[in-house]
This record gives structure tokens, C-alpha cells and sequence, in this order.
């Protein structure tokens, strides 16, 4: 992925000189392959559905996005502006169906944390999934009544092995299992919460590493 900022770069939208750092998440589950365009700049190609881009640092500002269909340059399934505050961390999600396709800022403010800690949160990135609870197998609830496009708040957790369930809210109904969950000491993660209830591509996680885990802005 390359320097959204290299030669050429479109003047008007650098308001600052502190880094930041964005990555891109393709979460559109029947969206086509994407080429990512910085202002006007090829940052990345062909990103495709589950995947996230490296990290790139940039000056804090107004950017222009715009998301091609891998190989072309005309028609962008995506031509929209987003602001990047200095001296901080987003992963840009391509979300929705392809007919509503957006995108969806998630931001990962930096955590002060022991070395020990492990910090845990959930982006709703499902388009036909309802409010979900988040839960052990025990019942225990990690985060409650999680709508699409919401992201919670980190809760601080032992690192461990966990059983994670993903319930529709208020009920004992479990629509996602994810078995053997390894949450490390000192890491922070964001689930993200893909795919579509009962279709295909079916309900799923991801859970990366945030960038405030190693980057420091």
C-alpha cells in the first residue's frame, strides 16, 4: 500500500504535518474486489472481501476516497471525503450491501494500558444482522444490544482463551459461535462482525490486532 501523500498529492486536502494511520477493511459482502484511490492516488489494489490493508501514515486532514472495481479507473463505487484528525488511527471499512456500499470509520483511540492488560470491543459490520449480544457460553454478557455500524466501547479483559457467542439481543438464541478465541496479554482487538445472517457469505469474525497496539501517533 502506498503513501496516500506521494507525488502527486492534491495539495488542498493537507491542513497538517502529524502522522497519523489508516487501513482498509473490505467488509461488502457481495461487493466486487476494490481498488483504493487517496486523492487520486492508487494506495491500494484489489482488496478483497475479509481483507485488511497494511497501515499508512498520512498528515492529519480532508481526504477524498474513492473505491474502483479492481482494474478500472472510471464509475467508483465509492467517491467520498473523510476527515483524519491529526495524530490518530482508523481502519476505513467498506460496508453494506453493494447497492448502499459506504464507508465506515473506525477509529482506535490510544488505550493507556499495563503491559498485562487486554482490551476487547465489537464493530457491527453485518448488513441483515439485527442487535446482537455479545456472550460466553455461560451466558455472561461482554456487550449488549450491538446494532449494525455500531462500535463499542473497549472493556478490559484477561487474557485467554475464550468461546465467544453472538446472540440476537435479549434472547438465548446463538447465531454465531467462535470457539478458542486467543486474546494475548497487552493487545488491544476490535471484532468485526461480517458476512450475513442465514446467507452467503455466512456470519463470521475477524479479529486483527488494532494499530494502537504497536503505532504510536
Amino acid at each position: 500500500m502506498n503513501s496516500p501523500c506521494g507525488s502527486p498529492c492534491n495539495k488542498q486536502y493537507r491542513v497538517s504535518h502529524t502522522n497519523s494511520y489508516i487501513r482498509v477493511l473490505h467488509a461488502s459482502p457481495n461487493a466486487p474486489g476494490v481498488d483504493i484511490y487517496v486523492n487520486n492516488v492508487l494506495t491500494a489494489r484489489d482488496v478483497t472481501y475479509k481483507e485488511f490493508t497494511q497501515y499508512v501514515p498520512l498528515v492529519g486532514g480532508l481526504y477524498n476516497i474513492k473505491a474502483y472495481p479492481t482494474g478500472t479507473s472510471v464509475n467508483p463505487v465509492i467517491d467520498t471525503n473523510i476527515n483524519i484528525p491529526p495524530s490518530s488511527i482508523f481502519t476505513i471499512a467498506v460496508t453494506g450491501m453493494l447497492a448502499d456500499i459506504a464507508l465506515t470509520l473506525v477509529q482506535e483511540p490510544p488505550i493507556k494500558r499495563n503491559p498485562s492488560d487486554t482490551h476487547i470491543r465489537i464493530a457491527h459490520l453485518s448488513p441483515n444482522t439485527p442487535h446482537v449480544d455479545i456472550t460466553l457460553p455461560n451466558g455472561t454478557k461482554l456487550f449488549s444490544d450491538v446494532e449494525y455500524k455500531e462500535v463499542t466501547d473497549y472493556i478490559l479483559i484477561r487474557p485467554g482463551v475464550y468461546d465467544l457467542q453472538a446472540r440476537l439481543a435479549g434472547t438465548n438464541n446463538i447465531i454465531l459461535s467462535v470457539p478458542n478465541t486467543n486474546l494475548r496479554s497487552g493487545n488491544i482487538y476490535t471484532v468485526y462482525i461480517v458476512g450475513l445472517q442465514n446467507g452467503n457469505p455466512p456470519l463470521q469474525v475477524l479479529i486483527p490486532l488494532d494499530g494502537s497496539t504497536y503505532l504510536n501517533v
